[in-house]
């Protein structure tokens, strides 16, 4: 879903102004360099302010950003070597979902990840980073590999969630995303898992069970879409910033809950800002926890990820 980033509006409108004036000097000779140096203090004040208090919806609006960096962009900045796979052998390759082996500092590993467009056209041919059933049994088929191989595995998240089509569900879409969710909980090899945008749903969490799970700044991750929740509990979609208040979706509600182990920083407005630097922050992240994982044996790495997600949660009883 596009973002609507109303928020960045008056932002976006002085930026606008003050390249304005730019070409306008350039063009007519007339020196508006003071007035140009005082509406850069005006929009760096306003940026601080806008991007120092963002609610939950606004997180949420910049982790759809349509620039908002894709897996295949991080694999470029992140790794080398980098050697695409494709289909899952039993119905066909889901473009929605990318996979294949690569090299990080030298060392082999698996990456599989969410596929998002940063145009219309793209985003056709991604069907917008929503998989169907033969995207997840792509993303096993490549775990397998990598288990066999004691590859370590690194998971990008970035999708909406699973696609609800009648195809999808007629191929087995629950089927394929409960597979995953056991066989990944089985592997003897270090999980880490990346929530780089949207965090929706089984979709999400399909690629999810991992030892270490981090995500970006802006990054949402959530059962159910603020606007469902908001059409569900108000018979509203409109009220999905409320819902977005109330939902604990982002990463620093997914930190508190034990959900994720770390947050790692964005530049200021967004990944889409500076990708070099983000994809940077990114790879510290995963140079440690790849250190730390490697420590353990197959079956240590299996008991540290059950541990991790039965101490999600908690709950009371009145017995």
């Amino acid at each position: 879903m596009a973002a609507d980033l109303s928020f960045e509006k008056p932002l976006v409108e002085l930026r606008k102004k003050i390249a304005e004036l730019k070409q306008f000097t350039s063009h007519e000779g007339i020196d508006f360099s003071n007035e140009i140096e005082e509406l850069e203090k005006k929009a760096k004040r306003l940026e601080q302010e806008i991007y120092g208090q963002l609610t939950p919806w606004n997180k949420t609006q910049i982790a759809r950003h349509t620039q908002r960096p894709t897996t295949l962009q991080y694999i470029e900045q992140l790794f080398t070597d980098f050697l695409e796979m494709h289909g899952d052998r039993v119905f066909g390759e889901d473009h929605a979902i990318v996979g294949g082996i690569a090299k990080l500092n030298g060392q082999p590993i698996t990456i599989i990840g969410h596929q998002k467009g940063n145009d219309t056209k793209e985003n056709i041919l991604r069907n917008f980073g929503m998989p169907h059933p033969e995207g997840y049994r792509k993303a096993l088929r490549l775990m397998y590999q990598a288990d066999k191989f004691k590859r370590p595995i690194i998971c990008f998240i970035d999708t909406p969630g699973a696609y609800p089509g009648v195809a999808a569900e007629e191929r087995g879409q629950s089927e394929a995303i409960a597979r995953n969710l056991r066989e990944m909980a089985l592997l003897s090899v270090p999980i880490v898992c990346i929530v780089t945008g949207e965090g929706g749903s089984g979709g999400a969490l399909a690629l999810g069970v991992g030892n270490h799970l981090y995500m970006l700044e802006n990054a949402i991750y959530s059962v159910i879409s603020p606007e469902g929740a908001a059409a569900l509990l108000w018979k509203d979609a409109t009220q999905a910033p409320k819902a977005a208040d109330t939902m604990g979706i982002t990463a620093k509600h997914a930190l508190d809950f034990g959900i994720a182990d770390g947050i790692i920083p964005e530049p200021f407005g967004g990944a889409h800002k500076d990708l070099k630097q983000q994809s940077a922050d990114i790879k510290q992240f995963l140079v440690k926890s790849l250190a730390e994982l490697e420590k353990l044996s197959g079956s240590e790495l299996i008991e540290q990820r059950y541990q991790k997600f039965r101490k999600i949660g908690q709950f009371t009883s009145a017995l």
